[in-house]
């Protein structure tokens, strides 16, 4: 069998914009947090270095083909995204190129469908969508719409499904077993999914059923099944327990919602000790609407404050499919807006 060799970053400065896509967190000290600026036509990177305690005053200009490469945005013309996003592309090194295969869990959410989307314009790629049940979601993807869901109030945009196999995956309801058999012959995994608040009354059983055993489920299941790489979506402050930040606002306001925070550690940790290539993405305050600022990755328990579009939180677990730097480790994701960032809110819309 041929050695697969990645070739995910393919720059056509033609489709660049002036929003940040993608940092990818370097093998240097574990303190470093990457913030990109870029222009149309010759953008570059800052790296600046920060941790819990301090954050540099220096910052480093870095040549960007040592930084990354990203991918054109596929042309108007295809009917693909306007927005540029890394794409996945393995080639077989002297051969044509194969095709992979990725699921993504929680397809139908807000960050779900934004990475289904993702996905679905990309070469060479056979794209899963797990939904819970087939029939609605393939309703609700193609349809603009504002739904209250628990307590919050979504909107999202349509997706092109055409590209992508729904199919049935409930990590509450399915066996370990059932959801092999959804997760097989694919390469890889995107964990989107997490509970919904809603009654207060069963808000912590709901986050221990999603975000806690079904995702340890889907863990399972990934492994069973043969899958290479799992890219899971959790939430900065997850750890907030072990470096001081317990009675942080941040933690106090999102761990209300049925101890969620607490629940997503476990996961974690579990992927962790699977013996998988993993990479967690820890965003800050979700919000639906376009990227504002610059995308900053900073490494694990570093950031307490700050939110992010879930385009960039999209564009960032699509890239850490193939990128090598993203290889098990925790990339925590907030947007720099130039201004001290708003307390967490795991749940801001």
């Amino acid at each position: 069998q041929k050695t697969l060799k990645p070739s995910i970053f393919d720059i056509r400065e033609k489709h660049m914009m002036k929003l940040p896509i993608l940092f990818l967190l370097s093998t240097a000290s574990c303190g470093n947090a990457f913030m990109l600026s870029s222009t149309p036509t010759r953008p570059a990177f800052t790296l600046s270095m920060t941790s819990s305690k301090e954050e540099s005053k220096d910052a480093k200009l870095l040549e960007r083909r040592e930084m990354f490469q990203t991918v054109a945005a596929a042309t108007a013309s295809a009917g693909a995204l306007t927005s540029l996003f890394p794409q996945i592309a393995l080639a077989e090194e002297g051969a044509s190129s194969t095709k992979q295969s990725v699921v993504v869990a929680g397809a139908t959410g807000q960050t779900g469908r934004r990475i289904l989307e993702r996905l679905a314009a990309t070469p060479n790629l056979v794209v899963t969508g797990g939904v819970r049940n087939v029939e609605k979601a393939t309703k609700a993807l193609s349809e603009s719409s504002t739904v209250v869901r628990g307590a919050m109030v979504q909107s999202v945009g349509s997706v092109d499904t055409s590209g992508v196999t729904l199919k049935h995956l409930d990590v509450v309801e399915d066996s370990v077993d059932a959801i092999t058999s959804t997760l097989s012959g694919s390469d890889s995994l995107i964990i989107a999914t997490g509970f919904v608040p809603g009654n207060p009354l069963k808000m912590q059983s709901a986050a221990h059923a999603v975000d806690n055993v079904g995702t340890i489920r889907l863990i399972d299941a990934a492994k069973a099944a043969g899958v290479k790489k799992v890219v899971m979506v959790s939430s900065i402050l997850t750890n907030g327990r072990n470096w001081g930040q317990a009675d942080s606002p941040g933690f106090v306001i999102t761990n209300a919602f049925g101890k969620v925070l607490d629940e997503k550690l476990v996961a974690e940790n579990y992927l962790r000790g699977s013996g998988l290539d993993w990479t967690i993405v820890r965003p800050g305050g979700l919000k639906a609407k376009p990227p504002e600022g610059p995308l900053k990755i900073s490494a694990e328990d570093t950031l307490n404050s700050g939110e992010i579009s879930r385009d960039l939180v999209a564009d960032v677990c699509v890239a850490a499919l193939t990128d090598k730097q993203a290889s098990n480790k925790v990339l925590e994701i907030i947007e720099d807006e130039g201004k001290p960032p708003k307390v967490f809110n795991g749940l801001n819309m």
